[in-house]
């Protein structure tokens, strides 16, 4: 069994063709399926999704790019949202300074909004990090100092010093087809460094289809090919990093019901 931690159901591309990604997801033998939050204010297309389909489960956040859409949404609101049996996550929130979408303080007062609610809820955080490593760091330290919380770096591209930060603060880290791009070599080196029991993978779906489908839409099913590279990567079996990285998410993921033989 695999599990795609992150992709987005509610996402137009998707619109038509739900039961068959569905359908395909779970021939593939994808059990768990979680559609991420990128509008705190939009929750309800993601729960109608949720509910639509038992092995799904949502998020509620704002992503960075939303961020001034979106200012001021506190932590209390967002901690309410979290009572809906569906949703197992905040975020996904974070530091985005590779597109020019979300002011830098509303990216920041929203980051640390979800983190305080991950905080209160034990709920994971998912963080979206993009060429922020600097800024996403100091946030991550001063925060653990206020007192833990969980949370996943997710479509990791950061580099080596903010995943041994995240290593150290207790978080974990997450894989996309990025992971199997020729030209991430540096990537699944660092891949194969971490900590077994501190990876992930997902889709990021509709986006970044793994190579072998590159210029198709992607979805959760390819989530496969996510793991087979990471795999390699690390040198052992696909069986083996299914195994590993779907025990990562349900513990971490705690909220989500677990099948008894993931248990």
């Amino acid at each position: 069994m695999l599990v795609d931690s992150h992709c987005h159901l509610d996402f137009p591309d998707f619109a038509e063709d739900l039961d068959g990604i569905i359908a395909r997801a779970e021939s593939a033998g994808i059990g768990r399926i979680v559609t991420i939050s990128t509008r705190v204010r939009r929750l309800g297309g993601l729960l109608q999704i949720a509910e639509r389909f038992p092995n799904v489960y949502c998020s509620v956040g704002t992503h960075p790019h939303h961020a001034d859409e979106e200012d001021g949404i506190p932590a209390a609101e967002l901690i309410e949202l979290t009572k809906h049996p569906k949703v197992v996550a905040l975020g996904e929130a974070g530091l985005d300074n590779f597109y020019d979408d979300g002011s830098p303080e509303a990216q920041e007062r929203g980051f640390r909004a979800h983190i305080a609610a991950a905080r209160a809820t034990g709920l994971p955080l998912i963080i979206h990090t993009r060429d922020a490593d600097e800024g996403c760091g100091r946030i991550l330290e001063e925060e653990t100092a206020k007192g833990p919380f969980r949370a996943v770096l997710h479509c990791y591209t950061g580099g080596r010093e903010l995943a041994m930060k995240a290593m150290s603060l207790g978080l974990s880290i997450s894989f996309t087809g990025i992971l199997t791009f020729k030209k991430s070599e540096a990537l699944r080196e660092l891949a194969a460094e971490l900590p077994a029991d501190r990876i992930m993978v997902e889709t990021d779906a509709p986006y970044l289809a793994p190579g072998k489908f590159r210029g198709k839409r992607n979805e959760p099913s390819y989530v496969v090919e996510v793991a087979r590279v990471l795999a390699e990567a690390r040198g052992v079996s696909l069986e083996e990093i299914s195994r590993q990285t779907t025990e990562n998410f349900f513990r971490l993921f705690s909220k989500v019901p677990a099948p008894k033989a993931a248990a």
